[in-house]
């Protein structure tokens, strides 16, 4: 491919990665409003959840189909799906057929999200992957930092549907510049014998794990139920996967010790940083009275690091071992950690900052090395679904740990409440934003140890983060 039209596409796919991860940070500014005008407060869960459920749900799906009918033709179903469901959600006129578009916005990224890395893959060489990545890497921390200014500005000025609007003309380009400029050079693969117990029990078992993980902290023993029927599903999904001719999931590339390794990094690293993006505004403001403005800049430093350290991965790489590399930096991270537990009402707030930095620095390095490091690990015909696989452990990985964390926050702090209902569990933590000021020392003690037991939860990843990196067997350099 010319060179000229590879920077279409890049920029074309840069598009794409930005309208799909800006779709979670941008709603969340539109909600107050949408929840107003549609009356569906009892179902404002789903209309987030929705979304990341069915791109979860597809992902590996569509990383088979395009390792077998060639990325153009996967890649541009997914767009198309995107675009027609962003148009419909803001349309909706009432909560259902919100939340059914976003499910069809959901079932659309599913292929796009996964498919940027694997076109980007086909494109340029394992050296020049590195400078791409992090290139890419900037459409995910502008939607961190854009996406919520954006939102707000057209709920502002237009209304909630332009949230949604705005998706349609730029889908619409990227999609004639994917039909126009991208020409990929892939044998179309006749599948005959298709996955459908894989298809059908992956499905099940992360719809009801996803599903049983939200209700633990509401309907813990619901929850609990659930999450163990999931897991028998996902048990016999991979009994049908070493038996299915074609599998929907090739369980062969887990073979590869470094392969699962670099997979099972970058799923626990997404799950500790829902963390500290969901807690530490709350524990700021809270605790330490810190303006809802000043505390989301906790979360901004995250980015702008994660954005910055990118940019090393190649050079790192040239250097050093991927465990070497990641044995250093998750040490550091935890390190890091370690005062969150110890911490009291008095401390400092800027040594959040400073957490928060730190992580976002590692985890722009970490992250943009295990998806690069899972397509060179993988043989050709396998890069779409090895690229699916890492994408689903980084949606999957924060997704369930949102519902551990919310759990271990609600019961921790129901236990020191003696055991008082978790309506009243629920009241006190959406109250202390506002309503406890810095005389109810109680209360800020109990929110207190509840949040060192949320991030214990974080410290024990990074611990295991590290016990799996020692075992990893590779220990050379890989150019």
């Amino acid at each position: 491919m010319k060179k000229s039209n590879r920077i279409l596409i890049l920029c074309a796919i840069f598009i794409a990665t930005f309208m799909t991860s800006v779709e979670v940070t941008i709603v969340t500014t539109a909600l107050p409003s949408i929840i107003s005008q549609l009356r569906g407060l009892s179902f404002q869960s789903w209309i987030m959840s929705s979304y990341l459920l069915t791109t979860a749900i597809t992902t590996p799906i569509y990383g088979k189909l395009a390792d077998a009918w060639g990325r153009k033709p996967v890649f541009e179903f997914g767009l198309l799906l995107f675009t027609v469901g962003s148009f419909l959600s803001g349309f909706a006129p009432n909560i259902f057929f919100l939340i059914i578009a976003r499910c069809i916005q959901g079932i659309g990224a599913g292929a796009v999200i996964p498919l940027t890395f694997t076109i980007i893959a086909d494109l340029y060489s394992f050296k020049e992957r590195a400078r791409i990545m992090a290139f890419m890497n900037t459409a995910w921390g502008l939607s961190a930092l854009i996406g919520p200014l954006l939102g707000g500005f057209l709920v502002d000025n237009l209304s909630w549907h332009w949230v949604f609007f705005v998706n349609v003309p730029l889908g619409i380009l990227v999609l004639l510049v994917i039909i126009v400029g991208y020409h990929e050079e892939h044998s179309i693969k006749t599948i005959t014998d298709i996955d459908k117990l894989g298809i059908v029990f992956l499905s099940l078992s992360l719809l009801l794990l996803l599903g049983g993980i939200q209700l633990l902290s509401t309907h813990l023993i619901n929850g609990v139920i659930i999450v163990i029927i999931a897991i028998i599903c996902a048990a016999l999904f991979l009994i049908f996967e070493k038996k299915a001719k074609d599998p929907i999931i090739p369980i062969t590339m887990f073979s590869n010790r470094t392969f699962s390794i670099q997979v099972l990094t970058a799923t626990l690293l997404s799950s500790i940083l829902i963390g500290y993006q969901t807690y530490f505004p709350i524990w700021l403001q809270s605790l330490y009275h810190v303006p809802a403005t000043a505390s989301g800049l906790v979360v901004t430093s995250s980015s702008l690091m994660w954005l910055f350290s990118s940019f090393f991965v190649g050079p790192l790489l040239g250097k050093f071992s991927p465990k070497k590399i990641i044995l250093v930096i998750v040490l550091i991270q935890f390190l890091s950690y370690l005062p969150l537990l110890f911490l009291k009402t008095t401390s400092p707030d800027w040594i959040f900052y400073i957490i928060a930095a730190i992580s976002g620095a590692g985890m722009g390095i970490i992250i943009s090395m295990n998806i690069i490091l899972c397509q060179h690990l993988v043989n050709a015909k396998q890069v779409g679904s090895a690229t699916a696989i890492i994408t689903l452990g980084r949606s999957l990985g924060p997704t369930v740990m949102t519902g551990v964390y919310g759990a271990t926050l609600n019961i921790l702090i129901q236990t020191n409440l003696n055991n008082v209902s978790y309506s009243q569990v629920n009241k006190i933590i959406s109250s202390t934003n506002t309503t406890f000021g810095k005389n109810n020392f109680e209360i800020e003690q109990i929110i207190l140890h509840a949040l060192h037991g949320v991030f214990g939860i974080a410290i024990f990843l990074y611990v295991i983060i590290l016990i799996a990196n020692l075992f990893d067997p590779n220990k050379k350099t890989i150019n």
